[in-house]
């Protein structure tokens, strides 16, 4: 037994109608954040698509919709956060796709991996990688990414290259990789430490990655790790768990989770959405200078799986994703720094 939970029990018991009339709880609705439903996305309602942003524009590309002949998608969307609509361009060219990965570089987005499925070809994973220009609206095919062909890939960008690591061949991967875009070329760097998996989530506070979460045979893994692009280096941060005799994750139960939607506001990281055996609608904050999490208010729409976030570091916005056989087209932005009037 852990020496931590004894003061807990004491607590709880000081807490006791014996003791006092009322005692503060943790209830969802005593949490900071706002969840606001903003302008529906105009296509198809759909999972498993692909996004990345740039400026104050999120992109979202692919995906899948549930058709019977199991059809993946191949259109491309515009979301504007300044003027809260969404604009269709350019069909992504290559062979359409779910579960890809996506990340920008400056002014150009980058797609590529994932999964595609024809009653000719069957299921086929995928290994070539695409440049979005928005300035030209167009899609210009790159090097392929030279890992084994995958999904459920996860990737950032950071100093000016893009990295993509991990998913799902037929096997659990972790092994990474960088890309350059300027002599678009790809070298393979350190693997990520800890558990290979499937549909982690990561983002980027002050030139350094972090990767999360995820899934590796049927456990949904708990290690978290950072990447300094400056020295190559991966380093364990604390687990995302309460693995620790310490007080500081003593409510961490609902962090870990697999198809996580991650975006940062403000220097701080969200996390939200996804699934670890059901779905998950829970709400963490993450703080680099601490290395600490907070939980605040959970998501406020359906709770789904295998969505998309935008962000532009200012705001933060999470769209479609799916519940069973259910696509959703919404888009909700987390306000974080009000609380919900609705819990009132």
């Amino acid at each position: 037994m852990k020496r931590k939970k004894n003061w807990i029990w004491l607590w709880g018991m000081l807490c006791s109608p014996l003791f006092f009339s009322a005692c503060g709880g943790d209830d969802d609705e005593d949490l900071i954040g706002y969840w606001v439903r903003v302008s529906d996305f105009d296509g198809l309602a759909r999972g498993e698509a692909s996004a990345f942003s740039i400026g104050s524009k999120g992109y979202l590309v692919c995906g899948f919709d549930g058709s019977k002949n199991n059809t993946r998608m191949s259109d491309f969307w515009e979301y504007d956060m300044e003027m809260d609509s969404w604009t269709q361009l350019a069909d992504f060219p290559g062979s359409a796709r779910s579960k890809a990965t996506a990340f920008s570089i400056d002014d150009k987005g980058y797609m590529g991996t994932g999964y595609n499925y024809t009653t000719e070809t069957g299921e086929t994973y995928l290994s070539d990688f695409w440049e979005y220009d928005p300035a030209s609206n167009t899609w210009t095919r790159r090097a392929d990414f030279p890992g084994s062909a995958r999904y459920d890939a996860v990737s950032f960008a950071v100093d000016g290259q893009g990295y993509v690591g991990a998913g799902y061949d037929g096997n659990y991967l972790k092994d990474f990789y960088a890309y350059n875009p300027l002599s678009d070329t790809w070298t393979q760097i350190v693997s990520i430490g800890g558990t290979k998996r499937r549909g982690a989530s990561s983002f980027v506070i002050d030139g350094v990655a972090y990767v999360c979460c995820g899934q590796n045979n049927g456990t949904y893994v708990d290690d978290f790790w950072k990447y300094d692009p400056s020295a190559g280096t991966w380093t364990q941060l604390r687990d995302l768990s309460d693995s620790s005799d310490e007080e500081y994750d003593d409510e961490y139960t609902s962090i870990t989770r697999m198809y996580a939607n991650t975006f940062v506001i403000d220097g701080v990281a969200y996390l939200t959405c996804g699934e670890a055996g059901s779905l998950i609608d829970t709400t963490w904050k993450y703080y680099p200078s601490s290395d600490q999490w907070e939980e605040v208010h959970a998501f406020k729409g359906s709770t789904r799986t295998e969505a998309v976030a935008f962000s532009n570091g200012e705001r933060g916005f999470v769209a479609t994703g799916k519940i069973g056989t259910t696509r959703f087209d919404d888009i909700w932005e987390l306000k974080p720094y009000e609380y919900d009037p609705d819990d009132n």
